[in-house]
């Protein structure tokens, strides 16, 4: 049996109708007592919070060893080194970086909107703006043409002209509000595709469930103005980072594997979009060799698209990048480096890392640690989220269990 191919494009009057149909029609096919349809739109808190002011001037051009250091050692490949770029960012997740240089960062679990400056151009932050508070897991970020477009529980919200004036919060408008409320993963990550689609996952609302032809477990994409919803890929159990290989312009994602089927299984997921709306598995088949045997099908994993890479089991892989800078070695250049949150539920902890996935010929061919040292004999007091390329080719790294963003370069 092959698997399902579905190329859908909707217009306006559309989208609403499929995703109440599709969520509700999850309830019955998942089972899981949910509830899965929109919620009414909400007033967004526009009030900013700032800290007491820029810092004092610093040099613009600092060592490694004058910059501040993480709380612990990390260890990273000779020539490399880590600092602290910004502390006092509780939960801090997702990023996006602005021409202008304004970091903002999203959140999963606190509700606050940040933007992160650094006025001086000393590579530590002089500033940690609170844009917003109470907000629903505004997880996922994006900043394209002046406008901050910020990801929700449901709905997909957009601040115009934003760095206007960061300590008065424009109004949001909302740029669609068609996404189900089930709470179990359904805080997204978002960004901007070379084809200016914004791509938007949808969560299994489960553990484990049948997620086909609800609308769950897939990576979705809308235009700028929220019109034209199309999905991208299906049998997704949850994604929370995406990146576009530069050569290429096809699409990678990390995906997270199911939990309860012990220590060692499943691995998580490196998944790579090689066709229109490919299906990579999920319930029936994880990490393209275990086939689910908790749900009745007949289903098997040579009917899916396998993971262009497993993952550690349960290591929790969240935000991924392709190193597109010049500062790192030409062997890191369009390698892909992915944030491995950490295991929640294994006996013994694992993850809590960067890891580094080297592709050649458009495969990838290995996987190997980059960055560790926020697990210490078994506890952990840090764990990676996010990673983001600057411009002069540093590599920013986002920990919401501590708070801080770091800063990783090679002298």
């Amino acid at each position: 049996m092959k698997p399902k191919q579905r190329s859908i494009t909707l217009y306006p009057v559309q989208i609403r109708f499929l995703f109440v149909t599709l969520w509700a029609a999850g309830i019955f096919l998942s089972g899981c007592n949910l509830s899965l349809l929109p919620t009414p739109v909400q007033e967004v808190p526009s009030t900013l919070q700032a800290s007491s002011g820029p810092a004092d001037e610093s040099p613009t051009t600092r060592s490694i060893a004058e910059l501040p250091p993480p709380p612990n050692e990390i260890s990273l490949p000779p020539g490399f080194g880590i600092h602290v770029y910004a502390e006092g960012v509780p939960n801090a997740r997702s990023m996006s970086l602005s021409p202008n240089g304004t970091l903002f960062v999203g959140t999963r679990t606190s509700g606050n909107l940040y933007a992160i400056v650094d006025e001086d151009k000393d590579f530590v932050a002089d500033e940690v703006i609170v844009l917003a508070q109470g907000m629903r897991s505004p997880n996922g970020v994006a900043f394209r043409d002046g406008s901050l477009y910020v990801a929700e529980v449901t709905r997909i919200l957009r601040y115009d002209n934003i760095e206007a004036d960061l300590y008065d919060l424009p109004d949001p408008v909302v740029v669609t509000d068609v996404y189900p409320s089930a709470r179990a993963h359904s805080w997204k990550f978002i960004r901007f595709g070379p084809d200016g689609k914004l791509y938007v996952p949808v969560g299994a609302p489960c553990n484990v469930c049948d997620t086909d032809d609800t609308g769950y477990g897939t990576i979705t994409r809308i235009d700028a103005d929220g019109e034209n919803l199309e999905f991208v890929a299906q049998g997704v159990r949850n994604t929370v980072g995406f990146d576009w290989d530069p050569r290429t312009d096809e699409l990678w994602f990390t995906d997270n594997g199911r939990d309860n089927l012990g220590d060692d299984l499943p691995p998580d997921e490196l998944n790579h979009i090689t066709e229109e709306n490919q299906h990579f598995g999920f319930p029936y088949c994880h990490g393209g060799t275990v086939v689910d045997t908790e749900l009745e099908h007949e289903r098997t994993c040579d009917e899916f698209t396998p993971p262009a890479m497993p993952l550690g089991p349960h290591v929790a892989a969240l935000g991924m990048r392709f190193y597109t800078g010049e500062m790192f070695p030409e062997e890191y250049h369009n390698q892909i480096i992915i944030a491995e949150h950490g295991s929640w539920n294994r006996s013994t902890p694992i993850g809590y890392r960067l890891s580094l996935v080297r592709v050649e010929d458009n495969q990838a061919v290995s996987y190997e640690t980059f960055a560790e040292g926020w697990l210490v004999d078994g506890q952990a007091w840090g764990r990676p989220v996010d990673v983001l390329v600057m411009p002069d080719g540093s590599l920013l790294v986002s920990d919401d269990s501590g708070g801080m963003i770091y800063r990783i370069v090679y002298e």
